[in-house]
């Protein structure tokens, strides 16, 4: 929807954390059905603090601090999806959600189909994917292909405030099951928000990707933090005369594919770019796609895929670093790719 004062410029700094906290806010306001449950969530203000003041303001029959158990509290809010209300499932993080994953695929994502359209499931699962930054192997995985493996439920990645602040509205308002993907190591980064974004009304369709950065001569494919090294690698490569296209997934599952052929089309190069690892991966997917439709006539080189390296992430910083995608790797693949 486009409001009148469309054209005012951006107005507003909002990092993503406090993005994400209005979203819920404004969402609780609007509809008494919506709670949020999860550890710490309540009277600490959230693990990241996220949901800083919302106890406060909505009390403990809407803002539920849960035991240390995710199976138990992410059935708990399947069941009052089941039931009619709209939950609001936080994981502390999402590598915390293998512990409740049989809630979140068996009885969120089936149920709308195996009762034939009877029963839908209106639940959004969010927090922290991705790796952080020396938490190792067990705290650093990217679930957006495993959960993006899933028929029946939607799977969001933003990166920015924007993305975050009208995905998580939409994710709220969806009757199906919505899993979350946020990043860490995004919380506190502020980006401008414009007064149409700031309405409360705003919110973005889920299963659209965004053309963050125009360009004639390659296609980078991203979601989550990776989408800003993207536009970094892109900056540094237009000085040397190559100008990138970044395209912002923002939804991982349904997978926008247009957005991504059209790109192509108009560049005839693909490199992309994730955190997650390269196997069965979300590049992988999107070079699946690319080949099976009618861009890839159009590619004017292989496609190349960025992705974490194919090991549990280590502790040490220095190994971290080589483990997980930079900059220097974008503009290596890029260069590649074009055959620079």
């Amino acid at each position: 929807t486009l409001y009148p004062f469309t054209s005012r410029p951006s107005l507003f700094q909002v990092n993503v954390r406090d993005a994400l906290n209005q979203a819920m806010d404004e969402e609780l306001e609007r509809d008494e059905r919506v709670f949020l449950l999860g550890e710490e969530v309540a009277q600490y203000d959230g693990a990241y603090k996220v949901s800083r003041g919302l106890w406060k303001k909505y009390g403990d029959k809407r803002i539920i601090d849960t035991p240390i158990t995710e199976m138990g509290f992410a059935g708990i809010a399947v069941g009052a999806a089941f039931a009619g209300l709209r939950p609001i499932c936080e994981f502390m993080t999402w590598n915390f959600s293998m512990q409740a994953i049989d809630q979140v695929i068996n009885s969120a994502a089936k149920t709308y189909y195996m009762s034939a359209g009877a029963q839908p499931v209106p639940i959004v699962f969010r927090g922290p994917n991705g790796s952080s930054a020396g938490v190792a192997a067990q705290h650093s995985q990217c679930f957006a292909a495993w959960y993006g493996h899933c028929p029946g439920l939607k799977v969001v990645s933003p990166w920015n405030s924007e993305d975050a602040r009208g995905l998580l509205k939409a994710a709220i308002r969806d009757n199906n099951p919505v899993v979350f993907l946020e990043n860490e190591l995004m919380y506190g980064v502020p980006f401008d928000l414009s007064e149409e974004v700031m309405h409360k009304d705003f919110v973005l369709p889920i299963g659209k990707a965004k053309v963050e950065r125009q360009g004639t001569h390659i296609t980078l494919v991203s979601h989550s933090r990776c989408v800003g090294f993207c536009l970094d690698a892109a900056a540094v490569l237009a000085k040397e005369g190559v100008e990138c296209e970044v395209v912002n997934l923002r939804t991982i599952r349904p997978l926008d594919v247009d957005t991504i052929e059209t790109s192509v089309i108009k560049t005839g190069h693909l490199v992309t770019v994730e955190g997650g690892w390269p196997q069965y991966g979300v590049g992988a997917e999107i070079c699946a796609r690319i080949m099976e439709g009618p861009a890839f006539n159009y590619l004017d080189a292989p496609a190349v895929r960025v992705t974490g390296v194919d090991i549990p992430m280590p502790y040490a910083k220095i190994l971290e670093d080589h483990s997980v995608p930079q900059i220097k790797d974008i503009i290596f693949s890029v260069k590649k790719v074009l055959n620079m």
